[in-house]
């Protein structure tokens, strides 16, 4: 059969068109790569059994398109096989590699390639941002299982990339935050680009910033004192108050916001209004996901609306 790359093949093969890496045939190819292309870059990845240097670049084509997060698409095509499109497209060695944009060829290269160039090859094909999405979701796990020193490699390399990504920036932030080195913590958040400021990452992480700076106040404070205070006096708000700050420093977001809470509760407008505001930067240091953030603000919503 030949193969018109711009028309339709005959017969043609149905394909979901869904999934970021497949395998194609001759008949199916238009589907899944000419008409996959308008929607994405596909990436045609041309291969036989018996070749040594497909076996190495095979994986690295789909470990880097399954990070890219949609961003491109990869094909695989036994040329064994399916040899017709690869002879059209003057295929004479493998493995042979060719993007596809809006139904057309567009790059390429034969031979196997180390991981850096394939990163390079993709982002020239689908942009830098082509990963940005699960880079920053892979930093962002190393530093929610603990691992700063990771996380925070994994941030500044994007930011080399990328030195305006608020994402980053947030990020790197919270890296300093959580290794007690706050001077750093407040330069990194001087690159951030004056027009993304007020960008809810950044503002959480100022709040972080700031919650670790009064925590950091608070570490020396005697709570099994303030416990004993408020004990005696429930209507010391203060003492009620410092208890929080000092109950957060040591990690224990439920009993800092059980005592927020209740000075809201007992007197709304304390100190102009300052339980209701230190919650509120609780939310935004912790973010919006973390469970205590997310049952705190229903729990202040359910008493300022009772």
């Amino acid at each position: 059969m030949i193969l018109n790359l711009s028309g339709q093949p005959e017969p043609a093969s149905p394909a979901s068109g869904t999934d970021l890496i497949k395998d194609t045939t001759t008949q199916s190819f238009v589907q899944d790569v000419i008409e996959a292309s308008r929607q994405a870059p596909v990436l045609v990845d041309f291969w036989a059994p018996w070749c040594g240097p497909c076996r190495q670049l095979t994986p690295l084509l789909e470990k880097l398109v399954t990070a890219a997060n949609g961003n491109v698409k990869l094909v695989k095509m036994n040329i064994d096989e399916h040899p017709e499109v690869a002879g059209q497209l003057g295929v004479q060695s493998i493995p042979a590699v060719f993007a596809f944009r809006n139904g057309q060829p567009i790059d390429g290269f034969m031979g196997a390639l180390p991981e850096s160039q394939l990163r390079a090859f993709i982002e020239r094909i689908a942009g830098k941002e082509a990963f940005a999405g699960s880079e920053i979701e892979a930093a962002q796990a190393a530093l929610d299982a603990g691992d700063v020193n990771g996380a925070a490699t994994a941030f500044a390399e994007i930011l080399q990339q990328d030195s305006g990504n608020i994402d980053a920036i947030a990020g790197l932030t919270r890296c300093y935050i959580a290794t007690g080195d706050l001077v750093r913590a407040e330069q990194t958040l001087g690159l951030v680009p004056p027009s993304k400021a007020s960008a809810a990452p950044i503002a959480s992480a100022h709040a972080a910033l700031e919650l670790a700076r009064k925590s950091a106040e608070s570490a020396g404070i005697d709570i099994d004192k303030l416990r004993q205070d408020v004990e005696q006096n429930p209507a010391n708000l203060q003492a009620r108050f410092d208890l929080a700050l000092a109950l957060n420093a040591k990690g224990d977001r439920e009993g800092a916001t059980d005592e927020l809470l209740e000075v809201i509760r007992r007197d709304r407008a304390w100190n102009d209004g300052a339980a209701r505001k230190q919650l509120v930067e609780f939310f935004e240091a912790w973010g919006p996901s973390d469970p205590m953030s997310v049952k705190g603000r229903h729990r202040l919503s359910a008493l300022i609306f009772a």
